[in-house]
Order: C-alpha cells, then sequence, then structure tokens
C-alpha cells in the first residue's frame, strides 16, 4: 500500500521537489518464447510498479522490465508458473542510480564538452554558446521554442554558408530519461564543428541539431526523478506528456494513451505540447531545404523508419530500408561494444506508436528521409550505458550518421 500510495504523491507533483528512491526496485530480462507470453507481458506495461525499457513485436527477443518492490513476488512467481525465461539483471535499481550520481560530479558551467559524463541542460546550452562565440562563421545557435518552465529549446545550425542546400535535422533527448541521446547529438556537434578534418561534410550539406528536445524532463532527471520519461506539462491528475505521441498525425491511433498518468500520454490533443509545436513550426518553416531527419532515443539497437501507426509500409520502403541498413551495417563494422540494428518500421519490429515526430515529419512535414535510432543501453548496469561506454556509443554513431551526409550530398546537393 506504502508504494501504491508514492506512485499516487509522485504522479500528483506533490513530491516534486524531492528525489524519487528506487530502493528495492529489480530489473529484469525477460524472453517470451510465445505469442501468448508476450502478449501477457505487454499487457503488465500499462499496470503500475512495471517499468518497460522495451517491449518487441516478436518472440525470443528480451524483455527488460524493472520492477517495484511490492510486485516482485507475485511477479516471479507468475513468470516461473508460466515456464518464462528470465534472469534477474540489477538486484536493486537505487545502487545503480547512486553510481551515476557520483559519476555526475559537478555540475557547473563549462565551455567544452566531455563525453565521461553526461551533461546537464545548462552545460550543453554553455557549450553551444561557447561554439557560436568561437566558431562565427560556421555556428549560430537560436531557440526554436521555450518549455512549460520558461527553458529554450536550442537549435544549433552547422553551415558554410549559401542557399537551397540541403539540410539534415536531427533531435535528440525527447525522452527525458534517455541519457545516452544526447551525447550522439553532442558528438556530432563537436566533430562537425572543432574536427578541422570533417569540413567537407558540411560543405554541401546544412546541419541543424537540437541536442535536448525536453529541457524540462531531462532537467527533472538529474534533480528529482531518474527515470522520468515524459515532459513536465501540467494536468489534472498528473504531470507531463509522452512528446513522441503528440505529433498530429494519425494521433492516438495506436500505441498511445488518453490517460495522463501513463507513460505514453499523448497529451490532451494532436500538438498540444509546447516542444512538439517548436519542432512541427520549425520543420514546416525549413521543409523546403530539410532532406533527412534523424531523431536518436535508447533503448533497444533498433533502426527505425515509418510508419509507426500502422503495420503497412511506406510506398518508398525499399530506399528506407536499404539506406537504414547501411548505417546499421556500418555502426556494427565500427562497434567495440557489439551493438546489433534491428532494421524496420516500429510497428512491425518494435511496437506500434502513433503520434511519434518521425511519422508526422515525414508524413506532413515533407522529409522523405526520416529515422528514429533506439541506441544502445545499459541492461545489467542500468537504463543507460555507465559513462565509460558513452564514447565508444557515440563513435560509433558517428560513423553512421556520416553514411547518412554521404547519401544527402550524392542524392540532393547540387
Amino acid at each position: 500500500m506504502k508504494f501504491y500510495l508514492l506512485v499516487v504523491l509522485i504522479l500528483l507533483g506533490f513530491v516534486s521537489t524531492h528525489r524519487i528512491s528506487y530502493d528495492g526496485y529489480k530489473a529484469f530480462r525477460i524472453r517470451p518464447t510465445t505469442i501468448s507470453q508476450l502478449k501477457t507481458l505487454s499487457s503488465l506495461s500499462k499496470k503500475p510498479g512495471f517499468d518497460f525499457w522495451n517491449i518487441p513485436r516478436v518472440i525470443n527477443k528480451s524483455i527488460d522490465v524493472l520492477v517495484a518492490p511490492d510486485l516482485l513476488e507475485s511477479f516471479q512467481t507468475y513468470l516461473k508458473t508460466n515456464h518464462i525465461i528470465y534472469h534477474v539483471l540489477i538486484e536493486n535499481y537505487q545502487e545503480v542510480i547512486q553510481i551515476e550520481n557520483v559519476a555526475l560530479k559537478s555540475k557547473r558551467l563549462r565551455e567544452d564538452v566531455s563525453f565521461k559524463k553526461y551533461m546537464t541542460y545548462e552545460q550543453i546550452v554553455n557549450y553551444l554558446k561557447t561554439l557560436a562565440k568561437k566558431y562565427p562563421d560556421i555556428v549560430t545557435v537560436q531557440s526554436i521554442g521555450n518549455t512549460e518552465n520558461n527553458r529554450s529549446i536550442p537549435l544549433i545550425k552547422i553551415s558554410t554558408g549559401g542557399s537551397n542546400k540541403p539540410a539534415i535535422l536531427i533531435d535528440a533527448g525527447i525522452h527525458a530519461r534517455e541519457w545516452i541521446a544526447p551525447p550522439v547529438a553532442l558528438y556530432t556537434i563537436q566533430q562537425l564543428v572543432e574536427n578541422a578534418t570533417n569540413i567537407r561534410l558540411i560543405q554541401n550539406v546544412d546541419w541543424l541539431i537540437v541536442p535536448v528536445l525536453n529541457p524540462d524532463g531531462y532537467t527533472y532527471t538529474f534533480n528529482n526523478d531518474r527515470l522520468w520519461r515524459k515532459n513536465r506539462s501540467p494536468g489534472r491528475r498528473c504531470y507531463g506528456a509522452d512528446i513522441n505521441r503528440n505529433f498530429d498525425f494519425h494521433w492516438m491511433e495506436g500505441g498511445a494513451s488518453a490517460y495522463e498518468c501513463e507513460e505514453t500520454y499523448a497529451g490532451s490533443k494532436g500538438f498540444s505540447e509546447l516542444e512538439a509545436q517548436a519542432l512541427r513550426d520549425f520543420i514546416l518553416a525549413n521543409s523546403e531545404n530539410i532532406k533527412l531527419y534523424l531523431t536518436f532515443h535508447s533503448y533497444g539497437e533498433y533502426m527505425l523508419y515509418p510508419w509507426g501507426y500502422t503495420s503497412d509500409l511506406p510506398d518508398d520502403e525499399p530506399e528506407l530500408r536499404t539506406l537504414g541498413t547501411a548505417v546499421a551495417d556500418a555502426i556494427e563494422k565500427a562497434s567495440t561494444i557489439g551493438t546489433s540494428y534491428t532494421i524496420g518500421t516500429s510497428t512491425n519490429v518494435l511496437y506500434e506508436a502513433a503520434g511519434g515526430s518521425d511519422d508526422w515529419t515525414k508524413g506532413v512535414g515533407g522529409v522523405q528521409l526520416s529515422y528514429t535510432i533506439e541506441l544502445p543501453g545499459g541492461g545489467s548496469e542500468g537504463f543507460n550505458p555507465p559513462t565509460r561506454k558513452i564514447l565508444p556509443v557515440v563513435r560509433e554513431t558517428w560513423e553512421g550518421i556520416k553514411l547518412y551526409q554521404a547519401y544527402i550530398e550524392k542524392k540532393f546537393a547540387n
């Protein structure tokens, strides 16, 4: 009963100024071997006390789930009774958080970028401002909008100038707890701006990068609840909406919730959320030039393309698959940590997810090539990779991003 009272208080925002403890929570890795097992496990994802980190659509794929202390005994009994293969990934998730807190170290502002720790929103913004001052010929920083808590959503443009150049749009951090996504965006920025050997990558292609699309939620994970996923817009009963279910293209048709206390709550209506509005307005204002959209998430090692609202495939699916496969192969070849991506549409290989930014960007925004990349997770070491794995993840992903750039330049540059 104590656990459920805590859940209610958290959802209502009554303890929003305090750190949420995950003491006694266990993480399990489960491998369903039948469709029946998979469906039953998927149904638990909407129940309080279960936090599913990934829910694949096919059997014999691992599912990672964090379970509250009050449910551990009954959950393990259920798994054993139904002969579901599992093992405990993490005995006590609070210990993982404590290790992460030590690794965070100082939150002081800095002018450089670090891939040895996860950076705060303020540190990221300060780094972008520093680049704009040091490299004014190729860097401009702007805000594409403000959040509920009046935080700016920063976008950095990297360009050698000129007009009518094809552009690549990248965003990260749309889900607050997915800490590994912003470092990928930041490494891309660093390589394009501060590594002179990469000047060729910006000569014929412009880059538009939003390192943290959900500043309020991201900040909340540092200060209050490490596993918070949504933004921080207030509701009648609970805080936050899932920004990646809020885009008004087949909104609420599947894989989203109308209940504001659930993690996949799609908002009161399409584009009810300020962050989704900001990205929408920017894309529409620059749709003639944006030729590729990449949105980074975690976790699961999936290279996804539209559609997320249906199992039907877009007309240009062969091109999307061919390019995605080439990128995934480049990443896998460069990987030192065993990364291997599954390629396909979200509905067919992962889960149904209507209202996603990738679907809207392709279906309404007019950007033909649109991908969601689910980066590697931490597995037995937590939701995100430990700090020592940040650099391996961003380096291998950069190899795929360079291949995307080559494709866009060849196809669209004059």
